[in-house]
């Protein structure tokens, strides 16, 4: 018998994890159910490539769309990326119910740009968890879960890559799982009575606090840049993005006026930091810069 599945996704995460389902002759994908007003593209287009309904809806919890996906008589559904809720009804509505992958190791980094705050925060590792879905937030048991280092040569574009191969390998093994009936799940709270969550980035976090340390200076940038939105510093008046800095261990710590341009050459630039100064090695200005000039505070 083969594992029959709706799934709920969006972007690349959602992407190779389907070139895996729809190879395995086991399990048959029945819908589709893209973000609402979904632009991705790529999804549509596999969806018609091997002749699977695609749907949207403003509300995947209403009666409407329940009765809709029920007619597909789906085993398990499977949340990667989707953002949307998922109620009882809808939960109930599935024989295995729903599970989701989640870039973080819950319970643990429950919540929104999970990416950004394991940099932020300076973390060593970093973690996939595939979950059963309750109606709360990322708090659902835990099927699978693997977790990845973390070091100084990485940034949030290199965590996000990985973040896409493996996210797609975790959840599909974990969707064999059920295939074979051997799925056992752990509840959160026999790892950490609590855990945390993460709220979503806004726009206005980008902004550097110069009063910080080097090494959180260090942390924050890498933890947003490109293919995020970049780190900002304003001098002058004028904005700057910075995309990569170099934190420099035995840069001597003393004072002076924080935010300062220390020395410059044509590709790089030094700051003066809370504690000490760190290296700017790739940034957007359109203004030159000379040294004694200060960054906002």
């Amino acid at each position: 018998m083969k594992l029959k599945i709706g799934y709920f996704a969006d972007g690349p995460w959602s992407h190779k994890t389907f070139e895996k389902l729809i190879k395995d002759k086991d399990i048959e994908i029945l819908f589709i159910c893209g973000r609402n007003n979904s632009k991705d593209k790529i999804l549509k287009d596999y969806a018609k490539l091997h002749n699977i309904d695609f749907l949207t809806h403003k509300n995947i919890n209403s009666n409407q769309f329940i009765n809709i996906i029920k007619k597909y008589n789906y085993d398990l559904l499977v949340s990667m990326s989707f953002n949307q809720i998922f109620k009882k009804k809808i939960i109930n509505s599935s024989k295995y119910k729903i599970i989701n992958c989640h870039a973080g190791e819950l319970p643990f980094y429950r919540g929104r740009n999970i990416l950004n705050w394991v940099l932020i925060n300076d973390e060593k590792k970093f973690g996939i968890s595939v979950h059963y879905v309750d109606e709360n937030i990322d708090s659902g048991d835990i099927i699978s879960q693997k977790v990845f280092k973390v070091t100084d040569r990485d940034n949030y574009n290199t965590l996000l890559n990985k973040s896409y191969k493996e996210c797609a390998s975790i959840l599909y093994d974990t969707i064999c799982k059920f295939k074979k009936g051997l799925v056992k799940a752990r509840k959160q709270k026999s790892i950490h009575p609590y855990g945390s969550y993460c709220p979503k980035r806004k726009v206005g976090d980008e902004i550097i606090n110069w009063n910080q340390s080097s090494r959180d200076i260090f942390n924050f940038v890498r933890a947003i840049c490109k293919p995020g939105p970049m780190a900002r510093a304003f001098i002058n008046k004028k904005e700057m993005k910075i995309n990569k800095t170099e934190y420099l261990k035995n840069a001597p710590a003393y004072k002076c006026t924080i935010g300062t341009i220390l020395w410059k050459s044509k590709n790089h630039f030094f700051v003066k930091t809370k504690d000490s100064f760190i290296k700017i090695i790739d940034y957007e200005f359109d203004k030159n810069i000379k040294v004694g000039d200060t960054f906002e505070v």
